[in-house]
């Protein structure tokens, strides 16, 4: 019993959802496990060839290890798999000084290319006809803007209608967008801007600049974000956790609208 139970524990920290692992027989069950272990060893390996390419500047094998991941999971489950955790280890490095910026702009420029490249796939694909866009951008002096492109390579992804906007916007500039009987949402992604003293200001200011008195949704993503506190927001934002949090309730959210 503590052995399936450990089993179930693992497969849902592996973000199997309950209702899927309760379909499961026991040796069904074993065997996710068997595979997903299977996974994680290869993951890790392939984020310690990755952190090789880095440190030597080589592309082919960034290319190398790409294409090998690309190949059993797609995409997604690139970003997912290799890059989210690499990047999560990059911070740790340069917060070390095991690396240097050139280290850091290589290999994030390597990883920013394989984003666009698989959003230009979707980004000018017909949508269906909708009064509801997705607005995303990143605040004023926030540069970071990996996870953001990958977000709005999901929402396209998904057929949804985005506007993406990029790094450092002014709030004053984004209030356009609720013209013309659209009815945006605005995503925004806080890695380092701003900072934490300065959350509860940005957040009042986008109330004030661009709500305007209108249910107009923020939702925001982040490494900061996590650190808002839930007294700080106002009716209409909303912080999640991940990206896939997010997508996860897009259909809901929109309908509620």
């Amino acid at each position: 019993m503590l052995q399936k139970i450990l089993n179930v524990s693992y497969l849902r920290n592996a973000g199997i959802k309950i209702s899927t692992i309760a379909s499961l027989s026991g040796e069904e069950i074993e065997a996710q496990v068997r595979k997903y272990a299977e996974r994680n060893n290869r993951n890790d390996h392939a984020i310690q060839e990755l952190k090789l390419a880095m440190v030597n500047f080589d592309q082919e094998m960034f290319q190398r290890i790409y294409t090998s991941v690309l190949d059993e999971v797609g995409f997604t489950g690139v970003f997912y798999n290799l890059f989210v955790p690499f990047l999560e280890e990059l911070g740790y490095l340069w917060q070390s000084k095991t690396i240097n910026l050139a280290h850091e702009h290589f290999i994030s420029h390597l990883i920013k290319q394989k984003v666009l490249v698989n959003l230009e796939k979707y980004q000018y694909k017909h949508f269906e006809a909708t009064d509801h866009v997705f607005v995303l951008f990143l605040p004023e002096n926030e540069m970071h803007d990996l996870g953001l492109l990958f977000l709005n390579y999901e929402l396209l992804r998904r057929g949804c209608n985005t506007v993406y906007l990029g790094a450092s916007m002014m709030l004053d500039s984004l209030p356009f967008f609720k013209k013309g009987g659209i009815t945006p949402t605005y995503i925004t992604y806080i890695t380092v801007q701003p900072t934490e003293k300065q959350l509860p200001t940005f957040l009042r200011q986008f109330d004030r600049k661009v709500a305007k008195g209108d249910d107009i949704k923020l939702w925001i993503l982040g490494h900061l974000a996590q650190k808002i506190k839930p007294s700080d927001l106002s009716k209409n934002q909303i912080v999640f956790p991940g990206i896939t949090n997010l997508l996860e309730q897009i259909p809901e959210l929109i309908t509620n609208e």
